[in-house]
């Protein structure tokens, strides 16, 4: 793991990165990359906390999954008038940055965008905005965008069929987010965009995450092992 930071942002845009066991070895190569984005009230290393460089390596190790890279990006000031939103942050500066200063592949296939919590409500607000950066978009326990839910329906269909990123959803039987998941949900099915949805037993909780976050993990790396 490694601490990095864009510092040209306001605020600065720190993340963590997890770079493959391979990658200072094998200097020529080039790895697809998976944005992580953490809950509210957390922080950069909620994912790391939940066990994901650790089943990284268990994937990759075992030949299980090419190697790759994960980036977790700080959204602490989620609640503080800091400067400019996270999204654009993310998507105008520190994808930018990582691709500049990383060995990745910049072709949406192999970059996918993945959160939990309010972290999956900004995935849904980001990767249907710009379909075209992303080729896959999990959706663990979202807390949708009040604000948004108006709008989401239009700018799904505004998306080409053929342009549509791969979408997993998931949500417990006992999740404080339910009715808005089970909402959104609904709107996928009505404008038939293809997705996984996944209703497993459980709350929103760090237990609940971490039970299922090495099935999110193999679902990311899936389409890059084709």
């Amino acid at each position: 793991m490694k601490q990095d930071v864009v510092a040209t942002t306001n605020p600065p845009q720190e993340f963590l990165i997890y770079l493959p066991p391979c990658y200072s070895e094998l200097t020529d190569k080039a790895y697809p990359v998976l944005y992580l984005l953490h809950g509210q009230t957390y922080n950069q290393d909620q994912w790391v906390r939940l066990g994901v460089p650790q089943i990284a390596d268990k994937l990759i190790h075992t030949g299980e999954s090419v190697p790759f890279i994960i980036v977790f990006p700080d959204d602490r000031f989620w609640n503080l008038p800091a400067g400019g939103r996270f999204g654009e942050r993310l998507i105008h500066s520190l994808i930018p940055y990582v691709d500049a200063n990383y060995r990745t592949i910049s072709a949406a296939k192999y970059r996918s965008l993945g959160g939990l919590s309010r972290g999956a409500g900004w995935v849904i607000e980001l990767g249907f905005q710009n379909p075209s950066l992303f080729g896959s978009l999990g959706l663990h326990s979202p807390a949708v965008f009040k604000d948004g839910a108006a709008s989401i329906e239009k700018i799904i269909q505004n998306i080409p069929e053929d342009s549509r990123p791969r979408l997993w959803l998931d949500v417990g039987d006992n999740d404080r987010e339910l009715e808005s998941v089970l909402a959104f949900e609904n709107i996928l099915t009505q404008t038939v965009y293809p997705h996984e949805f996944h209703f497993y037993a459980g709350d929103h909780s760090e237990a609940y995450w971490s039970a299922h976050v090495e099935e999110y993990l193999r679902w990311y790396v899936k389409v890059w092992n084709e």
